[in-house]
């Protein structure tokens, strides 16, 4: 008995389109290459069509009774998907999470570098984890990193919004800051609490 063939079961199966020949459906509905409908008809009348005007059978909607089939260049058809694909994901921004951690008591000038990073990070349309640590037993002094936060994010209200309230998790308290996406309009004479 000969050895069965290995497959390997990582390898993606590419699945053939159904065009042409493929295409196993007695009667189709075939549209035109210009959009105009050539009616039900069966499968060799619509392939000898698509071989006079040397283009091609593309099953269009399977699910359709009878299936829908479109006469087109289909090299030409699937370059032009890959390209919109290509635009849609260089267009797509895909949101990450930021973290800018610091301690319960920050100088002021290091307090004023995690706001530069937290603003940039903001206005590149990521989302900002403010994180204050505890060491051992300052985790005492959560209210103060509470303030902290809270004074953090009363600086950054312009371009951010509180996603999350700051909460204790195990040694560290966080809060989640996203992206504002109208701007904060502020009322005249109005000041800044803490």
């Amino acid at each position: 008995m000969p050895p069965r063939p290995r497959f390997d079961r990582r390898a993606p199966v590419r699945e053939l389109p159904n065009i042409n020949e493929r295409i196993k459906y007695p009667q189709l509905r075939v549209v035109d290459s210009d959009g105009k409908q050539l009616g039900v008809i069966d499968r060799i009348k619509a392939l000898e069509i698509a071989t006079q005007r040397e283009l091609d059978l593309v099953l269009v909607s399977e699910k359709a009774n009878p299936p829908v089939c479109r006469i087109m260049d289909y090299g030409k058809y699937k370059f032009e998907q890959e390209k919109k694909a290509k635009e849609a994901r260089k267009k797509s921004h895909q949101t990450e999470v930021k973290e800018v951690k610091m301690r319960y008591k920050i100088d002021k000038h290091d307090y004023d570098v995690r706001i530069g990073q937290a603003v940039r990070f903001l206005k590149s349309g990521d989302k900002v984890k403010c994180t204050v640590i505890f060491r051992g037993r300052e985790i005492q002094h959560s209210n103060l990193a509470e303030t902290l936060l809270l004074k953090m994010a009363n600086d950054l209200e312009e371009q951010s919004e509180v996603q999350q309230k700051p909460k204790r998790e195990g040694r560290n308290m966080i809060m989640f800051l996203s992206p504002r996406k109208t701007p904060l309009i502020k009322k005249e004479g109005e000041k800044k609490d803490i």
